[in-house]
C-alpha cells in the first residue's frame, strides 16, 4: 500500500498543550496519499475535541515540508475522472481543508519544499515560519494540470493577486525570505530554527483555550475569504469581546479569594 504516515505528538504542560502534526513519506518528500489526507482528518478532530490543546503546528519531516500529491497513486487510477478518482482527489482536498478549520491557532513550519497540495496545506495554516532557502512552488503548470484544491482562494487570501499570478499562472518559484516580502509567510529563518520558532511562536497563543478558539473564528471569519466590512466586524466581535470581559472578572475575583 503507498503512502506514508501522518503523526500527532503534543508539546508543552497540560492546559497549554501544542498538537504538532508531522507528515512522512520519505519515499516521495512526504507527498501526500488519500489515505494519508484521510488520517489528517482524523487528528484534526482529535486536536478539535481536545480543549487542552490552544494551538496546533504542522511540519514534514527529515527537513522537507510536503512535495504535493503522491503521484504514485495516478498510475493505479485508469479514469482521472472516475468516481475513485473523485473520491481519492477528495480525500486530498479535505485534509487541508480541514487542517484549515481548526478550531485552534496553526502554523505550517515550512522546510524544504512545499509544492503543489503540499503548499496548499502550509496556505491553510494561519502563520507560516519558513527556512530562508524554502522552496514553495505550484507545480501544477509544469506537470500540466489544473490548480486544485481551492489554490489561488488560499494564495490570494494570504497574500496578494500579484503573488497568486506569479506562482500559479507564470510558475514562480518563492523562496522563503521572498515568501515573507510577498506577505506569504512571517519569519523567513536559517533551517535548522524554523520548527523551534514555529513551537515558541505557538506556545505564545491565547493560554484561555476557549478564548483563544473564539479568537481564532473571529479572525478568520473577518479576513475570509471573503473578508468582511468593519462594521460587520465590530458586530461580530462585541459579544465574544463582552464574554472574555466577563470572564476575565470571574477568574480574577477566583485568584483574590
Amino acid at each position: 500500500m503507498l503512502g506514508g504516515t501522518v503523526t500527532l505528538e503534543y508539546e508543552g504542560e497540560p492546559g497549554a498543550r501544542i498538537a504538532v502534526i508531522t507528515i512522512s513519506s520519505p519515499e516521495v518528500r512526504n507527498a501526500l496519499t488519500p489515505g494519508m489526507g484521510r488520517d489528517l482528518v482524523a487528528l484534526c478532530d482529535r486536536i478539535d475535541a481536545d480543549d487542552q490543546v490552544i494551538s496546533a503546528v504542522i511540519r514534514g519531516a527529515n527537513g522537507t515540508f510536503c512535495s504535493g500529491g503522491d503521484t504514485r497513486e495516478w498510475t493505479v487510477i485508469s479514469d482521472a475522472a472516475s468516481d475513485e478518482a473523485y473520491r481519492s482527489t477528495s480525500a486530498v482536498y479535505e485534509s487541508f481543508a480541514r487542517f484549515g478549520r481548526l478550531s485552534v491557532p496553526s502554523i505550517a513550519a515550512i522546510r524544504g519544499a512545499a509544492v503543489g497540495a503540499g503548499l496548499n496545506i502550509a496556505l491553510a495554516a494561519d502563520l507560516r515560519i519558513c527556512a530562508e532557502d524554502a522552496r514553495l512552488i505550484a507545480g501544477f503548470g509544469q506537470i500540466g494540470i489544473h490548480p486544485g484544491g481551492g489554490f489561488f482562494a488560499l494564495l490570494g487570501r494570504t497574500g496578494s493577486r500579484e503573488a497568486a499570478a506569479a506562482v500559479g499562472l507564470f510558475n514562480q518559484e518563492l523562496s522563503g525570505r521572498r515568501a515573507v516580502e510577498a506577505g506569504l509567510a512571517w519569519e523567513a529563518l536559517p533551517d535548522a530554527e524554523v520548527e523551534a520558532r514555529a513551537l515558541d511562536l505557538a506556545r505564545q497563543a491565547v493560554p484561555n483555550g476557549r478564548l483563544g478558539r473564539i479568537t481564532t473564528r473571529s479572525f478568520r471569519l473577518e479576513l475570509g475569504p471573503p473578508a468582511v466590512s468593519l462594521a460587520a466586524a465590530l458586530e461580530l466581535e462585541r459579544g465574544n469581546q463582552m464574554w472574555s470581559q466577563s470572564e476575565r472578572i470571574r477568574f480574577t475575583k477566583a485568584d483574590r479569594s
